[in-house]
């Protein structure tokens, strides 16, 4: 069947079979591959997709134990984040970190290393894992963790499911008073202001931008901040203070059909840009956790919005140090083309450790792009900035990255490459991008 990532592209044929205990999953390795596993689909590329075979884990779903003193949470690497919300927002506990979609397993977090609104002060998903169960290509299930078969998990962290298959894993949620959010939302005149303003919010627990990537001139980079904490409980209005976990989510839509590429232009991405702007009026108040973490999700199958054609997201990071530059070097680039983003996302990061994680100390700038001729031809101009600016490319969001900017920019990936050959992985699990990228 032909498969793809949330981006629709590409779109390749590949076998795809569903483990539902661990004992599918060791048959489906010991056919020999090449295979990859897939949790929901959510990488925007071709990651998740294996050249000869799919083994998706979306039949391990099932929640294995919870300890309530440390806030560890065990369960198979298929059940996801929404269900865990589901389950345990009610009761007071919160995923320590969380991607902008709730729609993603367990495995997926983990093997692409996740971060969220706070790796400034929380760091990857992988910082919060306790321990894994990985399966490996002699069939072998190896229980690997911050202290336990250390090289293997740090492998693993970022590793898009190229050590093994991810069966289970155990990692720790943070307890909360409310299911709301206090948010603040700041404007921004500038590329300057904004970034002025992250470094003023790294007290925050949550900060996140939109950037306008069409603004030019002295405009160039404004952008809404917005920046949040855990509600406590007298924070909420004394109607919500008996029930402070419950929330009422969104009721969701459903994007009906694919959108003609040509609604999508520099017109109405500008206008939506304006009006958004306008809108963003600085302010305060208290939205539930869903509206702050997960607004897309409220609208099903929005990545019909770009059409059959698909789209790419392209999520760069740079260093602190060339951050100002590289980013303004990209929005000029993005602002020359008219090749318009409505979601644009600025983020700051943290430090982190891992061989294979993406983020880095520095901003990380998000971008969507319909797929197409322009749209290829512009990327390679952004490559060469975001290489030149000694930054990389996130592999989740990847459907067309070169092995040349891979290798500058991920500076553990001879290691990686060690490890999979130590461990005899290399022949067994393959995707895609890996094939693509020499991985």
């Amino acid at each position: 069947m032909k498969l793809s990532g949330w981006g629709r592209f590409p779109r390749v044929e590949s076998r795809l079979v569903t483990a539902r205990d661990q004992d599918d999953a060791v048959r489906a390795v010991a056919g020999g591959g090449p295979l990859i596993a897939r949790g929901n689909g959510r990488a925007y590329g071709d990651a998740a997709i294996g050249p000869r075979t799919t083994l998706s884990l979306l039949g391990m779903d099932r929640m294995l134990g919870f300890d309530p003193d440390s806030g560890v949470l065990t369960c198979e690497a298929g059940v996801l984040l929404r269900d865990i919300l589901g389950v345990f927002v009610p009761r007071g506990w919160f995923p320590p970190v969380t991607p902008g979609t709730k729609m993603v397993t367990v495995g997926g977090m983990i093997a692409a290393d996740v971060h969220g609104k706070n790796h400034h002060a929380a760091g990857s998903f992988g910082d919060h894992v306790d321990s894994l169960d990985l399966l490996l290509a002699d069939g072998r299930v190896v229980t690997c963790g911050p202290n336990r078969a250390p090289e293997l998990f740090a492998a693993t962290r970022g590793g898009m499911g190229l050590t093994g298959v991810i069966l289970r894993a155990s990692f720790r949620l943070i307890p909360v008073e409310t299911g709301y959010i206090r948010q603040e939302t700041l404007r921004a005149d500038d590329l300057a202001g904004i970034m002025a303003m992250f470094e003023d919010s790294a007290g925050w627990t949550y900060s996140v931008a939109w950037i306008d990537c069409l603004a030019k001139g002295p405009r160039m980079g404004r952008s809404l901040l917005f920046r949040g904490e855990h509600a406590r409980l007298d924070e909420l209005p004394a109607a919500a203070r008996a029930r402070p976990l419950d929330v009422t989510l969104r009721r969701a839509r459903t994007v009906p059909f694919d959108v003609p590429a040509i609604a999508l232009n520099r017109l109405s991405v500008g206008a939506f840009n304006a009006l958004y702007w306008r809108l963003g009026t600085p302010r305060e108040e208290l939205i539930d956790y869903d509206r702050f973490f997960y607004p897309l999700d409220s609208l099903l199958e929005w990545n019909r919005i770009y059409g059959r054609p698909g789209f790419t997201q392209y999520q760069c990071v740079l260093p602190l140090s060339t951050s100002a530059d590289g980013l303004r070097a990209l929005l000029s680039a993005i602002g020359a083309a008219g090749n318009a983003s409505f979601l644009a996302v600025l983020k700051l990061f943290g430090r982190q450790d891992g061989l294979m994680s993406f983020p880095m100390e520095g901003y990380t700038l998000a971008l969507d792009f319909p797929a197409s001729t322009a749209t290829l031809g512009l990327l390679l101009d952004l490559d060469a900035i975001v290489a030149d600016h000694g930054g990389r490319l996130y592999l989740a969001k990847d459907a067309r990255m070169g092995a040349a900017l891979l290798r500058r920019g991920y500076p553990g990936l001879d290691g990686f490459q060690a490890l999979r050959a130590a461990h005899g992985l290399a022949a067994v699990f393959r995707s895609v991008q890996s094939e693509r990228l020499g991985l």
